[in-house]
């Protein structure tokens, strides 16, 4: 689904991801090599137009795995060792943005906020959310889950 929808059907942990993935500026990308690997990259993540989007360079081998296998996870970045800050997981497939009005809308929203237009080439991608998570350690730690069919939910955590 939609970020839009999925903040609708789950506020609280929408409003906590976004938190955790627009504000250090930066997030982790878990994309499938050809082979099967894990990859790790880094990506800004901008909410537009009720879309979680990513851009990224032209043929950057982060969205030629996407181009081929469109499964990703959105994990927010981990600045410390503590746990407190809690990390967002975001588990779905990255949707393709090919219409122009759309990468503008994109475009502008860089523009606006960091001062910095990409210029075409660059691939764009939109995430279309399958299921969710956050996990806090340190004094009072907790897990959420949450997906379409049983919503969201605490689990058990131990440390």
């Amino acid at each position: 689904m939609r970020w839009a929808e999925f903040a609708e059907a789950c506020p609280d942990l929408a409003t906590i991801a976004e938190d955790r993935l627009l504000g250090p500026g930066v997030a982790l990308l878990g994309t499938l090599r050809r082979d099967g690997s894990p990859r790790i990259s880094p990506c800004e993540v901008f909410i537009v137009d009720g879309d979680l989007m990513l851009g990224m360079m032209w043929n950057s081998m982060k969205a030629r795995d996407l181009l081929r296998d469109p499964r990703i996870l959105v994990h927010s970045a981990v600045t410390n060792r503590d746990g407190k800050e809690g990390d967002v997981k975001l588990y779905g497939r990255a949707v393709d943005v090919p219409e122009p009005e759309r990468r503008t809308a994109y475009a502008d929203e860089l523009e606006a906020k960091i001062d910095w237009r990409p210029s075409e080439p660059f691939h764009l991608f939109a995430l279309d959310v399958t299921s969710a998570g956050y996990a806090v350690f340190g004094d009072e730690p907790h897990a959420v889950a949450w997906d379409p069919d049983r919503g969201l939910r605490r689990l058990p955590i131990r440390v």
